[in-house]
C-alpha cells in the first residue's frame, strides 16, 4: 500500500458519503477515491497545493473540489469515521 494511500477497509466506510459518485445527482465524479488520497496527500506531506504529484491530476482542480466539499461538511463527516 502506497504510503498515503487509503486502506480498503477504511475507503468501504466513506465511499458512500461522498458527492459526485455514482448514481446520485449532479456530475459523477471520475475517480473520488484518488482525490481523497490526493487531499490526504498533500496534508501528510505538509506540501503546497501546487506540489501535488502530477498522478493526482492538475493542483488547482484538486483545491477547488477540495474547497467546495469543505463548505459542504463533506470533511468532516470523512473524519468523524476514520
Amino acid at each position: 500500500m502506497p504510503r498515503y494511500a487509503l486502506r480498503d477497509d477504511q475507503w468501504e466506510r466513506i465511499k458512500d458519503m461522498l458527492l459526485g459518485r455514482f448514481g446520485t445527482i449532479g456530475v459523477t465524479a471520475k475517480d473520488n477515491r484518488l482525490f481523497v488520497e490526493a487531499v490526504l496527500y498533500r496534508y501528510r506531506a505538509g506540501i503546497p497545493w501546487r506540489d501535488l504529484p502530477d498522478r493526482f491530476g492538475d493542483f488547482r482542480v484538486v483545491h477547488t473540489r477540495f474547497s467546495r466539499w469543505n463548505r459542504k461538511g463533506v470533511w468532516e463527516k470523512i473524519f468523524g469515521v476514520l
